[in-house]
């Protein structure tokens, strides 16, 4: 609540301003508004030979392949990509790369099609990928021109939630301009093979600013944390459809269930035992069970949580999950688990979607399908955890301040941007056609993770090293720990069950 200049009481809550937000949004996307996107993917020149000098033996093996099969065309492009991929010239092998894509899609050989499809992801996109591209005028111009899209958009909400609309104008800039840096950062070759994911750049990017630098009091206008993550949540529920929980498989459905159940309440009374706080023990519960900073993000939105909270936790399931990604794959050879066994185990307990693709990726590639499937199927349920945990939250609440549950109190407490998730996500599940989803998602999704950074880089501006390191005396660090322990071996022995050929016939994955 807060008056305007005329004394007229503005009751636009932060909310409903972030649900309308979302949806202006979605139906911007929706009826065409899909503007070119900045772009972030780039490699050093030296991070392209290495992999150059790694796809060069699948290329080699290819053209013996294509010539046994007799599919010429094939191996004459293979063989034109060897030789260029013997200089230096990015753009040669990109454009060879892309001619043997070109070239296997005639091929009537299904498995030549898929291996110079793999190959033109790993060289095509990369040798394009320079940092000049990332920084050149055309890149810079779009990535301006949707800053000044968001700027306007959440500069009205701001206006009707009676903030300061100058101070915001101002200090908006600056946030999305961190924000940019840190997709630029994730954005290396070499980064985004590790699994790290911008959230973690955002908030050491802020981090940095708030503590060395400084947060001006200008600037905090335009520090709206909880606004921006409300906003892409609802957004993220347009790409959280029904219809993919049937496509993850049953096997998947029935794992992800099972991991997220057990895990988080196991979760949440080692927290207890630990005297962590219930805020802080749902989020906590949420990140291990569930699939990591995306479920934390919504966690924390659905009980209305403390942000440096949040922050704590993000830290916690970026740093976990590096060497997680590194030993578990090297656990799955030396104990020679099946490939889908070990997909299903990496899905069901790395807390990132990248993580969980790196990791598969040094197994196997039928390991790293089973590990997307079971993350996916995770994924799915974030919406139905964030509406069960704000109701109960709401309940839980109204009970401690002895108020009866009644509707119109289940109404004023219950966080509205969930409806908005949940509307979004019935309207993309039932009511548009496969189509218009499909050709709305990327752009959904490159929107809804720039308001992420949004987010997190004001959350580390909101954040001092002190109270991060200090926070609850490592408890929450502690609760977390055992709990990922707990979820790793229970995680196994669901993959064993489910993913072994023990219960049920051995998923064919291809």
């Amino acid at each position: 609540m807060a008056e305007n200049r005329n004394g007229l009481t503005l009751s636009i809550s932060e909310d409903w301003m972030a649900v309308c937000l979302g949806f202006i949004v979605i139906a911007a996307v929706l009826v065409g508004v899909r503007p070119p996107l900045p772009k972030y993917s780039w490699a050093t020149d030296g991070e392209f030979a290495a992999a150059v000098a790694e796809n060069k033996p699948a290329v080699e093996n290819l053209i013996n392949e294509a010539q046994v099969r007799r599919e010429a065309n094939v191996a004459a492009s293979a063989a034109a990509l060897v030789k260029a991929m013997e200089g230096d010239d990015r753009k040669a092998i990109g454009d060879a790369s892309k001619k043997l894509a070109a070239a296997a899609k005639t091929a009537k050989d299904k498995a030549l099609q898929k291996k110079a499809a793999e190959i033109d992801k790993a060289l095509g996109a990369k040798a394009g990928a320079v940092v000049g591209a990332v920084f050149g005028a055309e890149n810079l111009w779009n990535a301006v021109k949707i800053g000044v899209a968001f700027l306007i958009v959440a500069a009205v909400g701001v206006m009707l939630m009676g903030g300061s609309v100058g101070k915001f104008l101002i200090g908006f800039p600056v946030v999305y301009v961190l924000a940019w840096l840190s997709h630029v950062i994730a954005g290396n070759a070499t980064v985004n093979y590790w699994g790290l994911e911008y959230v973690i750049f955002a908030l050491l990017i802020g981090l940095f600013v708030g503590n060395f630098i400084g947060v001006p009091r200008w600037l905090m206008e335009a520090v709206q944390t909880e606004y921006y993550i409300k906003t892409g949540l609802v957004i993220l529920g347009a790409g959280i459809l029904f219809f993919e929980i049937l496509q993850a498989g049953a096997l998947g459905i029935v794992q992800a269930v099972l991991v997220v159940t057990v895990i988080w309440y196991m979760c949440f009374w080692l927290a207890r035992k630990f005297r962590v706080d219930d805020e802080f023990a749902v989020m906590l519960s949420s990140a291990v069970s569930i699939c990591g900073v995306s479920a934390a993000i919504a966690a924390c939105g659905a009980i209305q949580g403390d942000k440096k909270k949040l922050s704590y936790v993000t830290s916690l399931v970026l740093i976990v999950a590096v060497p997680m990604m590194v030993l578990m794959p090297w656990a799955a050879k030396a104990f020679n688990m099946p490939d889908t066994v070990a997909g299903a185990w990496l899905g069901g307990t790395l807390d990132t979607s990248g993580s969980v693709v790196a990791a598969g990726a040094l197994i196997s590639e039928i390991a790293m399908k089973a590990g997307v499937i079971v993350k996916f199927s995770q994924n799915v349920l974030i919406g139905v955890a964030a509406f069960l945990i704000s109701l109960w939250w709401t309940f839980k609440k109204g009970a401690e301040k002895g108020e009866r549950p009644s509707a119109a109190v289940i109404w004023e407490r219950f966080p509205k941007f969930v409806l908005g998730f949940v509307i979004a996500s019935l309207v993309f599940s039932f009511l548009l056609d496969e189509a218009t989803v499909n050709a709305t998602k990327a752009t959904l999704a490159a929107l809804r993770v720039l308001w992420f950074g949004l987010a997190f880089t004001c959350i580390g501006l909101e954040t001092r090293f002190t109270e991060l390191v200090s926070m609850e005396g490592g408890r929450p660090a502690a609760a977390f720990l055992v709990a990922q322990a707990a979820n790793v071996l229970w995680t196994l022995l669901l993959a064993y069950l489910l993913f072994g050929g023990i219960l049920f016939s051995l998923p064919a994955l291809q």
